[in-house]
């Protein structure tokens, strides 16, 4: 019966495993789990499930575990906060024995601490004030000397501490300075030797040799006598040739005539171009000296006879005002004009094939139309400040 029953169980064992239960650890190394499962059998039959009911395995915690800080011993103090007087030492420490880790807390209390200190203050040198000058060394400024005076000073006020030692007064304890307000002492004036004569400075003619000395043996000053006689001496020296005479240009005569430069042909108010000559002579050439080389005899230029002609023209500015007339006297005037230029516009600026600089030549009738209203061709003014006729 009891086996019979059992060959009807066989279908039946054990069942599905129970999930793992959780690591037998929360955070940092190494735990163990454990599942379960239940055999389906009865009991009288529980020959039918084979191996283990419980198994078991090592895990590992997915959080490390926190550390809480702890302090560390205090480092030595530091050195005093003032070099004299009270002032503060500090110490600290540190949070690292061991330091917070993984959200541990961090270690409770201060990380400092203060204890007063005291070290004594050195005392510094004061200079005392400074004595009276002493007297001048002398009554007068010598020539390249001084007149000195004197004036010190001690260390005294107060005198530096010895313990802990104190600075000393910082600069000199004593004070030397020129008398100037004393008067230089009067320098006489003394001739230096004479100097040879010069050479004679010419190759003709005659010319003068001179020999200098100087007032400087010592030169004359504060209020010392100059020296005594003249400072040069001359000789006269003659070579006994006569020196040639260079000639000079004289100034250029004005120029000629416009004229046409192939033949008679009359070119007056015309736009023809023509020729006109300035000429100069070289003057005072005499003992064989040389001709005036620097230059020309005679110059020309290309031109356009204008004398006379009727041109238009624009009204232009003002003249220069005339010399006040008559020249002394309270009636005395002066008077300017208005100038009218000539209109040179159908006149080629340039003549002939090498195209050089045309000039006007002569006087040209021009005429600038009436002036607009209000305006006049000439002012006349009273002079100012004219000397009375007397």
């Amino acid at each position: 019966m009891y086996y019979l029953s059992c060959i009807l169980e066989l279908d039946k064992g054990w069942g599905l495993w129970n999930p793992w239960t959780p690591c037998s650890v929360t955070c940092g190394g190494t735990g163990t789990r454990t599942r379960q499962r239940v055999c389906s059998s009865p009991p009288e039959c529980r020959s039918a499930c084979i191996g283990p009911e419980e198994e078991k395995e090592s895990c590992e915690a997915s959080n490390r575990c926190p550390v809480d800080g702890n302090w560390g011993f205090w480092f030595p103090p530091a050195p005093c906060s003032v070099s004299c007087g009270e002032g503060l030492q500090l110490s600290f420490r540190r949070c690292d024995n061991p330091s917070p880790k993984y959200g541990g807390k961090y270690c409770e209390g201060p990380s400092t601490q203060s204890s007063v200190c005291n070290r004594p203050c050195p005392f510094h040198g004061v200079w005392s004030g400074w004595s009276n000058w002493g007297d001048c060394s002398s009554s007068c400024i010598p020539p390249g000397g001084a007149s000195l005076r004197t004036r010190h000073r001690s260390c005294s006020n107060p005198a530096p501490s010895l313990n802990p030692p104190g600075n000393a007064c910082q600069g000199d304890n004593s004070q030397t300075e020129h008398c100037n307000h004393l008067p230089h002492c009067p320098v006489d004036g003394n001739w230096g030797p004479w100097s040879a004569f010069t050479p004679c400075p010419v190759t003709c003619g005659v010319a003068l040799q001179v020999s200098e000395r100087r007032c400087n043996n010592p030169a004359p000053n504060h209020g010392g006598r100059p020296c005594p006689g003249n400072d040069k001496q001359t000789k006269l020296c003659s070579t006994q040739v006569h020196c040639p005479v260079d000639g000079v240009w004289a100034e250029w005569s004005a120029w000629g005539a416009c004229t046409y430069a192939f033949g008679g042909r009359d070119i007056r108010c015309k736009t023809t171009g023509g020729k006109q000559t300035r000429s100069r002579t070289c003057l005072h050439r005499a003992h064989n000296g040389s001709i005036c080389t620097d230059g020309k005899l005679t110059d020309t230029q290309v031109c356009y006879n204008v004398d006379k002609c009727y041109l238009k023209g624009s009204w232009d500015g003002w003249e220069p005002w005339s010399l006040c007339k008559p020249p002394c006297g309270v009636s005395s005037k002066r008077r300017r004009f208005r100038i009218c230029k000539p209109d040179y516009s159908e006149y080629n600026p340039t003549i002939g094939r090498q195209r050089e600089p045309a000039h006007f030549h002569g006087k040209p009738n021009a005429d600038c139309g009436a002036l607009p209203d209000g305006e006049k061709k000439y002012e006349i003014e009273d002079c100012l400040n004219v000397p009375s006729c007397t």
